[in-house]
């Protein structure tokens, strides 16, 4: 039988519902302190409640530097892991599978939240000095926030940050795993020779430049059970076609290896890296040419994102062998009840548990 948007996916010993994912949102609602608020529950919650296979939280930082804003989610404590196990919990009993995104912005991170102007922020302001492979901060139009070129035991301290973040979250429930590797934040900045300027062994070739990518989900994949699946979203290409950088074809070559490592899924996305960069005709489905690219070249399932807003061409994707998730962000903002919908529309309505407390309106 051919797949379509309504047939379960099974991954390890984790089976998804359906191929619906809540793509990973960043919601800048905490406090200065990181922990999770009844925001995110809500939030979540809801579109667990919609119907959605998977829900996957924002970029959940795995230590307090890694932070794009001082607003972000955080999961560096057992505090964090706490904070979240309610979220996870009510997630889980709406059907959905709990999944949470491990992430370090590195020289993206210090600024204030998208509606307070997405400035950076010096330290005297609630800010922190910033970590990247090289010293090259962000080109904002204002003054950057400090940065610092990482040493091999600052790179060995995020490796080790990624795997205790994993642990915590696995404490609080999550049923996956996903390692951030994309949109220009730290994994993403050592993989792209934009960003990537160094002479040792995690500089230079490609071999090198990836090698933390690599070193960080094999100790996420070593933290967390053999039965759940782990993720890893990656920026497919830079969008700079005119430059020296991260192209489509070094994806592919990555995912072979995040095979090897133990990834189960890859989460294909784009861009990120340089203010710079130039979009290839933004529309519908406008990423999902890099997913189908990679779910060709290496043996690993892909999610797709980008411009994914109707339940045809989600189920489109799906049945068509494009990819074997739709990955639906700003369409579940504007809809908490996404897939629901989608079953009517699609005439799955037998292949869908809406909420007892709902069912009054089917």
């Amino acid at each position: 039988m051919t797949d379509d948007l309504f047939s379960s996916l099974s991954l390890r010993e984790c089976t998804a519902r359906n191929r619906v994912m809540v793509s990973p949102m960043c919601q800048y609602s905490c406090d200065d302190d990181g922990l999770a608020t009844d925001w995110h529950r809500v939030h979540l919650g809801s579109r667990a409640i919609g119907g959605a296979g998977i829900v996957m939280t924002e970029a959940t930082a795995v230590e307090p530097r890694g932070r794009i804003s001082p607003n972000d989610l955080g999961i560096w404590s057992d505090d964090h892991a706490n904070a979240l196990a309610p979220v996870a919990e009510f997630v889980g009993e709406q059907g959905a599978l709990p999944a949470i995104q491990l992430a370090h912005a590195g020289r993206k991170a210090s600024k204030t939240r998208p509606w307070d102007g997405s400035s950076p922020l010096q330290p005297d302001e609630g800010g922190w000095e910033t970590v990247a492979p090289s010293a090259d901060a962000w080109p904002y139009d204002g003054n950057p926030p400090e940065i610092r070129a990482m040493t091999r035991e600052d790179i060995a301290g995020v490796v080790d940050a990624f795997a205790a973040a994993a642990r915590r979250s696995l404490d609080a429930g999550f049923e996956i795993a996903e390692v951030h590797a994309a949109h220009g934040y730290l994994l993403h900045e050592f993989l792209s020779p934009i960003t990537n300027h160094r002479e040792d062994e995690y500089g230079g070739r490609f071999e090198n430049r990836t090698r933390i990518v690599r070193e960080v989900t094999d100790a996420v994949r070593a933290a967390w059970p053999d039965d759940k699946p782990v993720f890893v979203r990656i920026s497919a290409t830079d969008w700079l076609p005119d430059r020296e950088s991260w192209t489509v074809e070094d994806s592919v070559r990555l995912a072979g290896q995040l095979a090897d490592a133990g990834a189960d899924l890859v989460d294909v996305s784009a861009g990120g890296i340089h203010p710079d960069q130039r979009i290839p005709n933004p529309g519908p489905n406008y990423q999902v040419p890099y997913a189908e690219r990679i779910r060709e070249g290496t043996s690993l399932p892909v999610g797709a994102v980008g411009g994914i807003t109707e339940p045809a061409q989600a189920d489109a994707l799906v049945r068509n062998g494009r990819a074997d998730l739709a990955v639906v962000g700003r369409e579940h903002l504007r809809d908490p009840y996404f897939t629901l919908h989608a079953a009517k529309e699609l005439g799955a309505e037998d292949r869908v548990d809406w909420p007892v407390q709902y069912r009054r309106a089917v």
